[in-house]
């Protein structure tokens, strides 16, 4: 059975970036499942997958474009640590969500100088190439809630 829109794939991946080094993998743990055609996976990945098939194996390279977006300048902002209430200490690496007029926004802290945090609201994979190696477990007809609600169940 080849993969097709509405389908529900298992598979297992390694992801890793340009440098080979791992940024994720499903090894040692449970198959990844998803409803092939709805979002629930990058782009560029879902449009790797039509076709596949059970016992596939195979390399997927995912553009920026594709995958998490380019870098946004205009996501990355200077705010004041005074603005931080209620965090005793903030430090590189910690996460928030940020209010705007979209809605909330997660943000990480990337840097901190002179009593400035440099908050950046891009996804950590935003502008980086993606290499997955996958392999594929089980691929199944969805079920209709599964198409109607546009996730596995």
């Amino acid at each position: 059975m080849s993969i097709k829109e509405n389908d529900v794939v298992s598979m297992h991946y390694t992801l890793t970036d340009e440098e080979g080094s791992v940024i994720d993998t499903s090894e040692g743990g449970d198959a990844m499942n998803f409803l092939q055609g709805h979002g629930n996976i990058i782009p560029g990945l879902e449009k790797a997958m039509l076709g596949k098939a059970i016992g596939d194996k195979f390399t997927a390279v995912v553009l920026p474009e594709e995958g998490y977006g380019e870098v946004h300048a205009e996501l990355v902002q200077e705010v004041p640590l005074e603005a931080f209430e209620g965090v005793e200490n903030v430090e590189v690496g910690m996460r928030f969500e940020a209010e705007t007029a979209q809605g909330a926004v997660p943000v990480m802290i990337t840097a901190i100088n002179e009593g400035v945090a440099i908050v950046d609201g891009n996804h950590e994979l935003a502008g980086k190439t993606l290499n997955f190696a996958v392999e594929i477990v089980n691929v199944r007809d969805a079920a209709p809630e599964e198409v109607d609600h546009g996730h596995v169940h």
